[in-house]
């Protein structure tokens, strides 16, 4: 594995690589690239050049000097860095959280760099409709509307960032054998700064923002207004309410000729680390198709 660096749309990006072959990007979200330790290697082994980037705001990579965390800058990284990494037609997009939603915008904005693509636990964004008025989901996702908050920012630092751990925690499946800690800690480190901390909360405020979440003159909603024309695998944990058994066959159906879906047992919104077996087989088996 190898750490390297590279300036994408005016800015410094870091990013790990291992293997040579067709290009897998692989996106992180509001957690920690770390996540993809196991992918990355069994990306190599099966003959792909495996390269995981740090978000833009993200450490170590550049604040991004105008502080745009917007979707549709995020989606420009991602496909600025299959033009600067020399990627081809048959190179495949990979994304988690953040980094899910990108994915989606990024394949339909340019099907023509992403042969097939890979969701885990972000589904597309009209799903989320679904019982969003349930007290519980309202409840789930009390992170999005407690960020809106300036004082978030005092809040969120506070103890070494413990609101971050309380975070994983209330989206981390009861794994047997999963230990969180160093996860955490990557976390932290990539949003150390008050400066990086405010731009990992402008990801919520930014996408999602209190005058026209919902409405529409909401952007993100204008972003992601077309799914992937490509063959799409979704994944998702069933420790993370927001997708079920029957949802998830709405989703397959939505998508491309080729597509499939699976939920992870016992898996939460981490299922990457959580379950890092089952999810490589499920994506290996679907690049290999």
């Amino acid at each position: 594995m190898e750490h390297k660096r590279i300036t994408v749309n005016g800015l410094d990006l870091a990013y790990v690589e291992a293997g040579e072959g067709p290009l897998a990007l692989m996106l992180h979200g509001f957690d920690t690239p770390r996540l993809y330790r196991y992918l990355m290697p069994a990306l190599a082994e099966a003959g792909y050049r495996a390269v995981v980037p740090t978000m833009r705001g993200f450490a170590p990579s550049q604040v991004p000097p105008d502080g745009s965390m917007r979707l549709p800058d995020l989606i420009a990284d991602a496909n600025a860095l299959h033009e600067a990494l020399g990627g081809g037609s048959d190179a495949v997009l990979i994304g988690h959280d953040w980094g899910g939603f990108t994915t989606w915008g990024a394949a339909a904005a340019a099907p023509e760099r992403w042969a097939r693509i890979v969701v885990n636990d972000v589904p597309p964004l009209e799903f989320y409709d679904r019982d969003s008025a349930d007290p519980s989901r309202i409840e789930r996702y009390v992170h999005f509307y407690f960020f809106q908050m300036a004082i978030a920012d005092r809040l969120v630092a506070a103890n070494d960032l413990a609101y971050l751990d309380w975070l994983w925690d209330h989206w981390t499946g009861n794994v047997p054998g999963y230990d969180s800690t160093e996860d955490r800690k990557a976390m932290k480190e990539g949003l150390g700064t008050p400066e990086r901390l405010h731009l990992g909360l402008e990801l919520y405020r930014q996408n999602f923002p209190a005058a026209t979440f919902g409405t529409p003159q909401w952007e993100m909603a204008r972003v992601l207004d077309k799914l992937p024309s490509q063959p799409t695998l979704y994944l998702h944990g069933t420790e993370d309410p927001v997708v079920d058994e029957e949802t998830l066959a709405d989703i397959i159906a939505m998508l491309p000729p080729g597509s499939d879906g699976a939920m992870i047992e016992g898996a939460g919104h981490h299922l990457l680390a959580e379950k890092p077996q089952e999810v490589n087989r499920r994506i290996l088996a679907f690049l290999a198709r």
